[in-house]
């Protein structure tokens, strides 16, 4: 008889997150319902409990980290990147001293060379805020190694899904994969009537997209642009990369939206791939 020991624990989940807009969380919004972001909030503070394994260490993708190559951060102490503008002084001084993770930053650059992947290591530039203002709710006492990934700055779906393509034997490893954007981002919409049918549009279309069986998914992700609103929805595709990315590294496992919700006027969600909460039901499989 087997040893129930021996038996390897299912991968980690690979989850596509919105990270809200700038320190939202962290302060009194204004721009407004005051409870815009609550909501988001109590699903970034529930995420520990909702996946149930605590991460050996986490791979963050943001929206607001770009190369002209991969680069993977390799710093041991990452400072922060207050990347935002115009927010209250308080909001300048949020720390997430979190440490990186050297051993994994050349993990993932073994990963990535075995791809043919072209990447750098950057053992200088620190967290932007795609990456700590979730993490300090997710994981508020910041004791799990971080590594930050860029996206690669020609922006191309096919090539971001190829990295998480690469990336995807991390899940077993211990590591939770995050990309870290917003499924609707068109700065200039947020507030208006247009951005809640733009954005309902293409979020029906982005779910159907995530839920479809594996060889479909790459598919329709990779012809992103096609979708009904997409260039509305996104005018530039920085934040929606990341979900790309989380895409890519989901192998076989089945993609559901296990977030959504109105912020800013617009629909917004969150994705997941692999076990998340509660078992899929048998029409979901």
């Amino acid at each position: 008889m087997n040893d129930p020991t021996d038996i390897d624990p299912p991968p980690l989940p690979s989850v596509f997150i919105p990270h809200g807009g700038g320190p939202c969380f962290f302060m009194e919004w204004t721009m407004g319902p005051r409870d815009t972001w609550d909501r988001l909030a109590q699903f970034l503070r529930s995420f520990p409990e909702t996946i149930g394994v605590r991460p050996e260490s986490i791979v963050v993708i943001s929206g607001h980290h770009e190369g002209e190559v991969i680069e993977v951060s390799t710093a041991e102490r990452p400072p922060l990147l207050y990347d935002y503008y115009g927010f209250p002084p308080h909001t300048y001084e949020l720390t997430y001293p979190a440490p990186g993770s050297p051993a994994l930053g050349r993990r993932i650059g073994e990963l990535l060379a075995d791809a043919r992947i072209a990447h750098r290591f950057d053992d200088e530039r620190g967290f932007d805020h795609g990456v700590f203002v979730p993490l300090l709710l997710m994981y508020p006492d910041a004791d799990i190694p971080v590594v930050q990934v860029s996206l690669r700055s020609d922006l191309g779906a096919a090539f971001h899904l190829d990295l998480g393509e690469a990336l995807a034997p991390l899940r077993r490893e211990g590591t939770l994969i995050l990309g870290s954007g917003l499924s609707f981002h068109n700065m200039a919409a947020f507030m208006t009537q247009q951005a809640a049918h733009i954005s309902s549009v293409f979020d029906t279309w982005l779910t159907s997209a995530c839920e479809a069986r594996p060889e479909q998914r790459r598919q329709l992700l990779t012809d992103w642009e096609m979708a009904p609103a997409a260039r509305l929805a996104h005018p530039r595709e920085e934040h929606l990369l990341p979900l790309m990315v989380t895409a890519g590294a989901a192998g076989d496992d089945i993609g559901r939206r296990v977030f959504v919700d109105q912020a800013m006027g617009a629909t917004i969600a969150a994705y997941a791939f692999g076990r998340f909460g509660p078992a899929p039901r048998d029409d979901q499989r």
